[in-house]
């Protein structure tokens, strides 16, 4: 890492829009590692036990940030995050009518250098973990909305299989993040 830190990549958008998907297949077209969604493992840690509550969307965003954090010593350019802060910062916004301070903070930090903001255009499937099947749209444009008034840098990626993959690849070639291969 001579030549200084890896960028770090945040995946977004609201539920069921490919983030993960496209995190592994940028990691994998990358040759660079990727930090699974904290929020999936923590909830269902929490399966029948409780349910989760407002603080525990802090926990959430603390738990990934740490991940995150450790993960960027085995990257070489760029780090994949399965997730971000706008996503508990929303989350919180849209669930509890508020959001964490810290969260806040964090998201005015800016430690992603890019943000990809995958689009609605694929279908919803079923998670028990997904709470908005009938809200995508408006969420997105709460993403839209708070990534700007953030000043967040971002491209909204769209598309289906490969096409979205090659999309989301040439928004960073873009912005000068990762190299082209032949």
């Amino acid at each position: 890492m001579g030549k200084g830190q890896p960028h770090r990549i945040a995946i977004t958008g609201p539920e069921s829009t490919g983030k993960t998907v496209l995190c592994r297949q940028l990691a994998a077209y990358f040759h660079e590692p990727w930090v699974p969604e904290y929020s999936r493992e923590y909830l269902n840690s929490l399966s029948g036990k409780r349910e989760y509550g407002y603080d525990d969307i802090l926990a959430i965003a603390r738990g990934q940030y740490n991940r995150e954090t450790a993960m960027l010593q085995q990257a070489n350019e760029m780090l994949f995050c399965d997730t971000d802060f706008m996503v508990t910062h929303i989350w919180g916004l849209v669930k509890y009518g508020k959001s964490h301070e810290w969260i806040r903070r964090m998201a005015k930090e800016k430690p992603y250098d890019y943000t990809l903001l995958c689009d609605i255009d694929l279908p919803w499937e079923y998670d028990p973990l997904r709470e908005n099947p009938g809200d995508r749209s408006p969420l997105f444009h709460i993403y839209v909305e708070q990534l700007t008034l953030y000043k967040i840098p971002f491209s909204i990626v769209s598309g289906t299989g490969e096409e979205r993959l090659r999309n989301a690849v040439q928004h960073l070639y873009r912005q000068g993040i990762g190299k082209v291969t032949g």
